[in-house]
């Protein structure tokens, strides 16, 4: 996958405010904001458009601790009046648009259904749909139109703070065209406990997978308070997994139902083993451990000129002694050291 250059405004100049986002050479634009800026939202151009939306709020005993609802509208300002008298749980609006109102009527209720099967498939927020939207029929062009649309919705509201349709591509088959080194896949096994987990980086994310044995139950418990608060996260996290399906307990161990994301590998390591864990240390691979894979290539980093005339030089001591002046690929050097150096690198060109 090639870069892609996203386009964020803050309309009041605030991180957390209205948002806008685009993407060069998409048609779509998506707007997002809090409900207590509900009103300044529904005054906006965007708000006169037809399109798709998501309404997310937070809730503790929601997958993943967000609710969302998926909807369409030929007009959102009608469609919020409604949302605002009946429905409580959303405190955050999402409202996906076409420039030029590129789309028409059987376009958004293609993509309505697509958002909700794919949030679904997700399993990333509570869905608060009671009915799966059906899909219109398109042409065989639109299809592949509204499909692309998609692919670019996937990019856009992860950077918004929105994953409700992000998928979790954890092997390094479902993503041949990415010409970056794919992830190993990790392994974590405690033989005491029989845990023999299986784990793999999907972007920005840790991903514990599907048919991984964990323990049947957290244990763990910690001896301060700050501690004490961490395992007790750790420890609901574990059990709303349980209480979701997505660990299922089976002759005294649990096994992994469903790839399922997290944010580091100690957070995955610690859901898998039942106790705290150095995902960085307890994770390995056929190369050593995740922290070893992580750091790949730094040795093979060489500093270029420009970068060798930015190292920092630290004044003398006053009290004299050892005038370490900076570091260089790990080694310490003198200020007369790094003179030479510059002078002759300022040589070679």
């Amino acid at each position: 996958m090639t870069g892609k250059h996203i386009e964020l405004f803050l309309v009041d100049g605030e991180p957390g405010g209205i948002t806008t986002a685009e993407i060069a050479g998409w048609t779509g634009h998506v707007l997002t904001g809090p409900r207590k800026d509900i009103g300044e939202i529904l005054r906006r151009p965007e708000a006169g458009r037809n399109g798709a939306y998501l309404l997310l709020g937070d809730d503790d005993e929601a997958i993943g601790g967000v609710t969302c609802y998926i909807g369409r509208t030929e007009n959102f300002i009608h469609r919020f009046r409604d949302h605002k008298a009946n429905k409580d749980y959303w405190d955050r609006v999402v409202l996906i648009t076409a420039k030029d109102d590129a789309f028409n009527e059987g376009h958004w209720g293609y993509l309505e259904a697509r958002l909700v099967e794919k949030a679904t498939q997700a399993q990333r927020v509570g869905l608060m749909n009671t009915q799966i939207p059906q899909g219109r029929r398109l042409s065989e062009a639109q299809v592949s139109d509204m499909e692309a649309f998609i692919d670019h919705l996937q990019i856009i509201l992860p950077v918004l703070g929105v994953n409700a349709i992000r998928q979790v591509r954890s092997r390094a088959t479902d993503r041949p065209e990415k010409p970056v080194e794919a992830s190993p896949v990790f392994r974590l096994a405690v033989p005491r406990t029989g845990v023999d987990a299986s784990a793999q980086v999907n972007g920005d994310e840790f991903t514990l997978l599907a048919g991984s044995t964990v323990v049947a139950a957290w244990t763990g418990s910690g001896t301060t308070e700050s501690t004490r608060r961490a395992y007790a996260a750790l420890k609901a996290r574990y059990d709303k997994l349980v209480a979701d399906g997505s660990i299922v307990i089976e002759g005294g161990k649990g096994r992994v139902t469903r790839d399922i994301p997290f944010s580091s590998p100690s957070a995955a390591g610690a859901v898998a083993s039942g106790r705290s864990c150095n995902g960085r240390r307890q994770w390995t691979w056929d190369g050593g451990t995740y922290g070893q894979w992580e750091e790949r290539g730094l040795t093979d980093v060489q500093p270029d000129a420009e970068a060798a005339s930015n190292v920092a030089l630290i004044p003398p001591r006053k009290s004299g002694g050892t005038n370490l002046s900076g570091r260089i690929r790990g080694r310490s050097y003198t200020r007369e050291e790094i003179e030479t150096i510059l002078t002759e690198m300022k040589g070679d060109h």
